[in-house]
């Protein structure tokens, strides 16, 4: 059996209970109860609230009952922020700005109390348990300049641990990130996938540093990725899910490696049907919708994630009884639908074109008769033909007859934030 995650006794003790004591029954009762003192806080303090639940009921006596109260979405989140807010603006200690895809290009703005932080700080203390130990130094590849940023939360959890984080930032020169590898020789590194992708693949890489752990985060995570790195550095890979909205941190993988332990005494998590919003059963995949439960500067109430998964049924095999989420692949609405043949994701490019030893990285563009991809890759012999082949095989776009373009460059594609694919014009 895999050594038990360290995030059950951790809520087990947030809940009140001793670490061994954590059933389905206590936890769920704790979440019925936080999740009535969420809607009482967001019913007294949030103007947006007060308005969206007003014909709905004040109180939830089963967690069934909780199904029956609206979503909220991202329009919410960008148009009207002010107004989800519970506690006053003075008391707001980090606000993230995030810049949306969608059509009015308003930019949805999260707001954060110190006490909302410090849960983040918490979580990542935890989790980062997994796999770090004391005395370890971990490569921090993600932001953390700005006071509350991920990489600040980060770089002070670890420090809980006795671990020491170096703060890099994001990659943006591979021969300079490498050359911090080589000098500070850490036992954990923590980036994007892609990015982590380009140290192991870089020709200026070898000979490889050897490394105990990587915790990829913040985009899909491909096979072909995880099985690169652990390859290249004799490493353990996990995969970490969260996002702004959650206060970064949602989920984490365990020893096991079997899903994303959740962590559930702060957030109560639940797989909807992405067009009716029913609830789907343990197994069934469907849209990812979050409760916040012990959020205080700006509670969600069944925020829709656009993310697509599934609760995995049975236990996992490190025995937690902690609910499991499946690595989440793609968006509900970053799919390009085909209507007979189904639709195309950019985690279906990531599995057709990752394993290609040389790819870096690549964008995409579709329209229902066309797919344009250009890749970057340190060996541009041989690359084209291959990348053509790998997309032809992709059943959607055999079946929909689409023409591939494929362009092959040796520069980056530029430091970026969660890839997708967008959309060409119509003719």
């Amino acid at each position: 059996m895999a050594p038990l995650t360290p995030l059950q006794p951790w809520i087990a003790q947030k809940i009140g209970l001793p670490p061994e004591g954590l059933t389905r029954a206590a936890l769920e009762a704790y979440q019925l109860h936080r999740l009535q003192a969420t809607l009482d806080l967001c019913r007294a303090k949030s103007p947006f609230y007060r308005q969206h639940l007003a014909s709905f009921p004040a109180t939830v006596k089963s967690l069934a009952d909780w199904q029956a109260l609206p979503f909220t979405t991202a329009v919410a989140v960008r148009e009207r922020p002010l107004s989800l807010l519970c506690v006053s603006q003075s008391d707001i200690q980090r606000v993230v700005t995030l810049d949306t895809s969608g059509t009015s290009g308003t930019p949805k703005r999260l707001y954060f109390t110190a006490a909302d932080q410090e849960l983040t700080r918490d979580f990542f203390h935890v989790g980062m348990s997994t796999f770090t130990a004391p005395g370890d130094k971990v490569l921090i590849l993600l932001p953390g300049d700005r006071p509350g940023s991920v990489g600040d939360l980060l770089d002070q959890a670890v420090a809980r641990l006795g671990a020491s984080g170096i703060r890099h930032g994001l990659v943006t020169d591979v021969a300079q990130t490498l050359a911090v590898l080589r000098a500070e020789q850490p036992a954990v590194v923590v980036g994007m996938p892609v990015q982590v992708l380009a140290l192991v693949r870089s020709a200026a890489a070898r000979p490889f540093p050897r490394l105990k752990s990587v915790l990829l985060t913040t985009d899909h995570v491909p096979a072909a990725i995880v099985q690169a790195v652990e390859a290249a550095w004799n490493c353990t890979v996990y995969n970490h899910y969260g996002m702004t909205e959650m206060g970064l941190g949602g989920g984490v993988e365990c020893a096991a490696r079997e899903g994303y332990h959740l962590r559930e005494a702060d957030l109560y998590v639940e797989i909807v049907d992405p067009q009716t919003g029913a609830l789907q059963p343990d197994g069934a995949y469907g849209e990812i919708v979050f409760s916040t439960l012990t959020r205080q500067g700006m509670p969600l109430i069944r925020y829709r994630t656009g993310d697509v998964s599934r609760f995995l049924p049975g236990a996992c095999a490190c025995g937690a009884v902690l609910r499991r989420l499946e690595k989440v692949r793609f968006r509900w609405h970053g799919r390009f639908p085909h209507t007979a043949t189904g639709f195309l994701t950019m985690a279906d490019l990531d599995d057709a074109l990752f394993p290609l030893e040389g790819v870096l990285d690549f964008s995409a563009a579709v329209s229902p008769a066309e797919l344009r991809v250009t890749v970057q890759a340190e060996e541009r012999e041989g690359m084209e033909t291959a990348v053509r082949q790998a997309l032809a095989s992709l059943p959607v776009v055999r079946a929909a007859e689409m023409a591939v373009t494929v362009r092959v460059q040796s520069h980056g594609l530029g430091v970026r934030g969660k890839r997708q694919m967008t959309r060409l014009p119509m003719p």
